[in-house]
């Protein structure tokens, strides 16, 4: 499955100047080409869907009004941008997209010079063009444009708000584009949805603004410019509340306007080339615009994986055996099967109901989960006032975004010991959306700081456990659990609950010579490493750590006594993680064990399969048994591993 057949006028654009070259009127059939081009890439190759269908008009009519790569131009959130990247001479290859090797899923500066800025997380555009628009006018360079795209539920977050704030008081050539189509991944919530909802439904100021733009559209550029800052900004002061707050905050505010009219997102950005100073483009579009299935279910068909585009039947694998459950799965049922017997638990998410799984309580007590909307620090600030209160919650909050809440962690969760659960998902590589989403630093950053409980499970039974031992009324700190993003181990996986003690591992197996600690869902690696290694006659032993911090110490001083070589095993960087960890034990205890640390290197790790991934920075079973296999015959260690 290689290239995909693109339509006649699709096939003859390389590059936006090849677009240019085109008449307006020939810019529907193209929008249409691009659509289906993108419907057949992702059926065959997986890959986000709704979103880069829901702006395929707004990708033609930006390429085709301004001067890219020169003007600047910025996706938010970055799954929008497959339109843009096949424009931008990528299209041959877009087959690749996601895969080992190939393309990122999202905008990348090092792939495009069309790529302004990496965008991979939410709600960043608007600080990035502001700091290129701010640069372009220091350098003189007063020609050049920013545009920065920002939708699908970025604008919900901290940062947007505090770039607004910044811009609107700024002289800056800044063109912000709200893609509101009401979504993110699940629907969008909050006061923002009800705001831009008035704005759009506001049939007076849609009248008066219709009127506004046929009027100055029959002006020359000076009188536009003129006649825009007094006519219109008055009309909307008048007419209109709606426009208050981005008009409020130093912005022209120009919409709503269809967002799948290309002649008039043409026309539209064509006019606000020649108004200086911030403004703000407000279009709507559909999620999942052009493909029927995928406007009615705009959540499933966010990033469905295969499907046949005619049925619109989405391929899955279908076995007779029972196969184990997705780590999130068993999560939301078991916070469901938690809640229903302890009334103090509430469960908080910033934007990932369905991704998480806490959907599943959400539909039956949406009174005790909630979703926060793309605002992580809110997140975790919330369940911390709501642990004041004497509630048990479990916030969960995917481990790369939990990046964006490291503060609040420390400052409002850990400094006041508020017993928040902290549950981590998508911890370690999570495959085909590469590094701005592998969950590769949370161990690391989190044993760190005090007060903090830190464990990761080995299987489904272990992640109900740890659930459970959370929210005893006997924890009185912070709890981290992370695992990691896809299926688990175990097909019967409803096991009753067992209470864990903080800091305590287990024993997998006995041996002689090599002990091999893991920690988390690579535990499962080093299983099956044993299983190889025994083929040979050679028997490590494997020990489940469970907790990163606080360390089970009695265990660590029997293996420490009985065993002069280790290998440390963990889902996360190698940088201060779980085998630093053990090391620092060693020191300050006076042991001296040979110790190979395996884990995720310090390097950004690019996208591919997990098992890919996995062997690429040498920690899946069959790197296990080569380590294990190098310390029993006293070899020289592979490339990579850290020896200590």
């Amino acid at each position: 499955m290689g290239e995909i057949e693109a339509g006649p006028l699709l096939k003859g654009i390389d590059t936006p100047d090849d677009l240019r070259k085109l008449d307006k009127m020939q810019l529907q059939q193209v929008c249409n080409e691009l659509r289906q081009f993108i419907i057949d890439c992702v059926s065959v190759h997986g890959g986000h869907f709704g979103a880069s269908l829901g702006v395929v008009e707004l990708t033609v009519a930006l390429h085709y009004v301004f001067n890219t790569p020169d003007d600047q131009l910025i996706w938010d959130v970055g799954h929008q941008a497959y339109g843009h990247k096949i424009l931008t001479g990528r299209r041959k290859v877009f087959h690749t997209n996601r895969k080992y090797g190939g393309l990122s899923g999202f905008p990348k500066r090092g792939e495009s010079i069309y790529d302004a800025f990496g965008v991979g997380h939410s709600s960043t555009s608007i600080s990035a063009a502001l700091g290129m628009a701010i640069a372009s006018e220091y350098k003189g360079e007063h020609d050049r444009r920013h545009i920065a795209v920002i939708g699908d539920g970025a604008m919900t977050a901290g940062l947007p708000f505090e770039a607004l704030n910044h811009a609107g008081v700024s002289r800056a050539n800044l063109l912000i584009i709200l893609n509101d189509n009401n979504m993110s991944i699940d629907p969008n919530v909050g006061a923002l949805k009800e705001y831009l909802t008035d704005i759009t439904t506001s049939h007076t100021y849609n009248k008066f603004r219709d009127e506004v733009w046929n009027i100055l559209g029959m002006l020359p550029t000076k009188d536009f410019q003129r006649m825009a800052s007094k006519i219109e900004a008055g009309l909307k002061g008048v007419v209109s509340k709606s426009s208050n707050l981005f008009e409020a905050l130093g912005f022209r505010y120009f919409g709503p306007i269809d967002g799948h009219n290309v002649l008039k997102l043409t026309e539209t950005l064509r006019g606000l080339q020649h108004i200086p100073g911030p403004k703000i483009l407000h279009i709507k579009t559909v999620k999942g615009k052009g493909y029927e299935l995928a406007e009615q279910d705009q959540t499933l068909w966010h990033a469905p994986g295969t499907f046949d585009k005619i049925t619109g039947q989405i391929n899955k694998k279908t076995s007779t055996i029972p196969e184990p459950p997705k780590y999130q799965d068993v999560f939301g049922h078991t916070l469901l099967e938690l809640a229903e017997s302890n009334k103090s638990i509430m469960g908080i998410t910033p934007a990932m109901p369905s991704g998480c799984s806490m959907k599943i309580m959400m539909d039956k007590m949406p009174d005790r989960a909630l979703d926060v909307g793309i605002a992580e620090q809110h997140a975790v600030t919330l369940s911390a006032g709501l642990a004041t209160q004497g509630m048990t919650v479990f916030c969960n909050i995917y481990s790369s975004f939990m990046q964006r809440a490291y503060d609040m962690v420390i400052h409002d969760v850990a400094i006041q010991k508020l017993p928040v659960i902290l549950c981590l998902d998508r911890a370690g590589l999570v495959g085909d959306d590469g590094p701005t989403h592998h969950g590769a630093y949370d161990l690391a950053f989190m044993r760190c700081i005090p007060n903090m409980v830190v464990s990761a499970p080995m299987n489904e039974s272990e992640l109900r456990n740890l659930m459970y031992s959370a929210q005893l009324p006997e924890n009185k700190s912070p709890f981290v659990i992370r695992y990691p993003r896809g299926t688990g181990v175990m097909p019967q996986w409803r096991t009753p609950f067992e209470k864990i003690e903080t800091g305590t591992g287990r024993k997998i197996c006995d041996g002689t010579d090599v002990a091999i600690l893991t920690i988390g869902h690579p535990g499962n690696f080093a299983v099956a490493a044993c299983r190889m290694l025994a083929e040979s006659d050679l028997y490590p032993a494997h020990f489940d750590m469970r907790f990163v911090k606080p360390l089970d110490e009695a265990m660590l001083h029997e293996i420490a006594g009985r065993y002069s070589k280790i290998v440390t095993v963990e889902d996360g960087t190698v940088v201060g993680g779980f085998g630093s960890a053990v090391i620092e034990f060693m020191v300050l205890h006076d042991y001296h064990p040979h110790v190979v640390m395996l884990g995720i290197p310090d390097r950004i790790v690019e996208h591919g399969k997990p098992e890919e991934l996995h062997r690429e920075c040498g920690y899946d079973a069959k790197s296990i048994a080569e380590a294990v296999r190098a310390l029993m015959e006293v070899k020289q260690f592979a490339t990579g591993h850290v020896v200590a």
